[in-house]
């Protein structure tokens, strides 16, 4: 896996399983493979996946089954989408809107290219 300098690889890997899940990869109530199989997948050091497993777990996307391993949530695809939306509106959005003022663009322009694309 090829990372970006510019945000925490534990987060990129979460990023990663996120997209997974969101593809049908990891289906919902579905085992995931272990830390240290992931780890090894991607090439990285098990505390790093630990580390994406904790915060996945802290945003509902997986649960930990003691004995059993970690699993995709029962509702995993929503809390992904909730999550993402809310990186959109919080980060994506604003430098959007940023370069929308700098160079000029009117809220017309942007519906009307909107449009275009749909």
């Amino acid at each position: 896996m090829d990372f970006k300098e510019h945000k925490a690889i534990y987060l990129q890997i979460a990023e990663r399983i996120c997209d997974s899940i969101l593809n049908g990869e990891f289906p919902e109530d579905e085992k995931l493979p272990s830390v240290r199989e992931y780890a090894a997948q991607v090439e990285v050091n098990v505390n790093t996946v630990a580390r994406s497993f904790e915060w996945l777990q802290m945003n509902d996307v997986v649960v930990t089954r003691r004995g059993l391993g970690n699993f995709v949530n029962v509702g995993a695809k929503k809390a992904v989408e909730r999550i993402r939306r809310k990186e959109f509106f919080t980060e994506q959005l604003p430098d959007l809107f940023r370069t929308i003022h700098t160079l000029g663009i009117s809220i017309d322009e942007v519906v009307t290219e909107y449009n275009k694309s749909n």
